[in-house]
């Protein structure tokens, strides 16, 4: 999955991805605030991702991904939930809680952002961290992107996408 083309369709990203993940015989869950499933819908997309995609989690509300996800408390009061610890405690918490016979899934993919109009708790419209949980490896990834709601929301899918093409490849 080396190198994708500038270009890529979020679509062909997803596929690549799937494909990857069968052929590693590993699974993904996802859990997402703004992207709202579209993340996870986006996966599912690809005939046969049923083997690798364990399922999603829509935590839109903030306290959601604390009971949901673990997210810690503190942080989600001392920072709000758009900040990095979030969006890897997220992409932590999922891999865990959508575990399938006890084993967690491989990796865990998390989005958590303010898409707009406005911007959220001092935080400007655009600013998003992803999260990523490979194993016990977990980084995350700051997004500062431009647009109207819809836009970045897109935006933010692809972004997540390309990421981990980009980690697992």
């Amino acid at each position: 999955m080396a190198g994708l083309a500038v270009g890529t369709r979020v679509t062909d990203v997803a596929a690549e991805i799937i494909a990857t993940l069968t052929a590693r015989h590993q699974t993904i869950a996802v859990a997402e605030s703004l992207t709202g499933g579209l993340l996870v819908a986006e996966l599912i997309r690809t005939p046969g991702a049923s083997a690798v995609v364990r399922g999603g989690v829509v935590a839109y509300d903030t306290a959601l991904k604390h009971t949901l996800l673990g997210v810690d408390a503190e942080v989600l009061a001392a920072h709000g939930p758009v900040h990095p610890d979030v969006a890897a405690q997220m992409a932590a918490g999922v891999r865990e809680h959508l575990a399938v016979g006890g084993e967690p899934a491989h990796i865990g993919i998390s989005t958590t952002g303010v898409a707009g109009p406005d911007p959220q708790g001092g935080v400007a419209v655009g600013t998003v961290y992803l999260g990523f949980a490979i194993g016990s490896e977990v980084r995350t990834k700051l997004l500062e992107l431009g647009g109207t709601r819809d836009e970045i929301r897109s935006r933010v899918v692809y972004e997540s996408l390309v990421e981990l093409a980009e980690l697992i490849g």
